[in-house]
């Protein structure tokens, strides 16, 4: 399938705003996809891992759009987080329909606290028909340091090559000694007065948002990265009971937290068009996670 690219400038509280918009010559869906972008990112994306999805999904009959938030890339305004982008995603949201008529419906794709920004806006727009999330950000101090405790000191412990260097004199025992004490101190809660008490929430805040939204997502999760692990073990707290797709989600073997690997790139796009293309097949704007967990 043939598709063409269009570059837009549209309004977010008074800055100039620029996206991209990647469709299809023709499309038989009323759904679109508006891509978020995670942590010091621009429109392209590492790896330009988002230019190749929207060129992808384009071809599988989507229409997508990725653009810079205010203070990223060639975007106007000030610089903010990734909790205070509402409004430049609604903004992006209203620029993408005005300028694809025949698109009613997006799902938001979003990739590490790009993931967690499309978890917030959400519930605030009937628009939305699903998510796709990646890797996404649920960072606390103490969640951290149990990741860390789990997945590095752990594993350091066990590994022989960790023992030669230490006998070596190749590792400094004060040192590591220090830093596996400071993680046990903040997995068990200490040393975290100076954490801002919403982050120390977010976990939380995501899973209400989930809730309250009521609609269908996806998590991918690389095997190599410590926030998937993260986010795997917040997932066991009871605010996410129910929320079936988050703690049942699809892994993407060997992959780093960026996808790196063309690979580990093209099995996401992959997966995001089939499932793309099974929320397209429901006619409904909103369905509950656990049915569109087994479509």
């Amino acid at each position: 399938m043939t598709m063409h690219e269009t570059a837009v400038l549209f309004d977010c509280e008074g800055d100039e705003l620029v996206g991209v918009i990647t469709a299809p010559e023709a499309t038989g869906s009323d759904l679109g996809v508006l891509v978020i972008v995670g942590g010091p990112q621009y429109r392209v994306g590492s790896h330009r891992q988002f230019v190749l999805l929207a060129r992808g999904l384009a071809k599988a009959g989507f229409p997508c759009m990725r653009f810079d938030y205010r203070g990223m890339g060639d975007s106007m305004g000030e610089a903010r987080s990734f909790d205070d982008v509402n409004s430049d995603l609604r903004a992006a949201l209203n620029a993408f329909l005005d300028r694809m008529p025949g698109v009613r419906r997006v799902v938001l794709w979003g990739l590490c606290d790009g993931a967690s920004a499309a978890c917030s806006f959400a519930p605030t727009d009937d628009r939305v028909a699903g998510m796709v999330l990646l890797n996404p950000w649920v960072k606390t101090d103490t969640g951290e340091a149990k990741t860390m405790l789990r997945h590095y000191y752990l594993r350091r412990l066990l590994s022989r090559s960790f023992w030669a260097k230490l006998l070596s004199g190749g590792v400094s025992v004060r040192g590591s000694l220090g830093g596996l004490n400071g993680a046990v101190a903040r997995a068990r809660g200490r040393n975290v007065s100076g954490e801002n008490r919403d982050n120390r929430d977010l976990p939380g805040k995501m899973a209400v948002a989930l809730h309250r939204a009521d609609k269908p997502f996806v998590v991918f999760l690389s095997e190599r990265d410590y926030v998937a692990r993260e986010f795997e073990q917040v997932v066991r707290d009871g605010a996410w009971e129910g929320l079936v797709a988050a703690r049942e989600p699809q892994r993407i073997a060997g992959a780093d937290h960026t996808f790196s690997s063309a690979v580990w790139r093209d099995e996401v796009e992959t997966k995001t068009a089939e499932w793309v293309g099974r929320i397209s097949a429901t006619p409904q704007s909103r369905k509950s996670d656990q049915e569109a967990h087994h479509v």
